[in-house]
């Protein structure tokens, strides 16, 4: 799994959590708890079935920033995933 990603400072992106392949049949996520380091916004959230999608925007120039994403499902179970996002602005 490729979970460092490179964001402009301008951009507003979105970027998937994928639990897919890990879920049990039937399985699916009931709620998601995010958190980021403080610098970078988390503009939006949508829980899927299998996925959890965060919009992020800001962030600074050359700082890198990690993203934490913990799920539970419906089988009770309890995972957590993260993401590092290293800022770069292009302009």
């Amino acid at each position: 799994m490729n979970n460092h990603f490179y964001k402009d400072t301008s951009a507003v992106l979105d970027y998937q959590f994928d639990w897919s392949s890990w879920l049990d049949t039937e399985e699916i996520i009931i709620s998601s708890d995010v958190t980021v380091d403080e610098g970078l916004t988390l503009s939006d959230k949508v829980d899927g079935d299998t996925t959890v999608i965060v919009w992020l925007s800001g962030g600074t120039d050359a700082h890198t920033y990690f993203v934490n994403c913990k799920i539970t499902t419906s089988d009770s179970r309890i995972d957590e995933k993260f993401m590092i996002i290293s800022c770069v602005d292009y302009l």
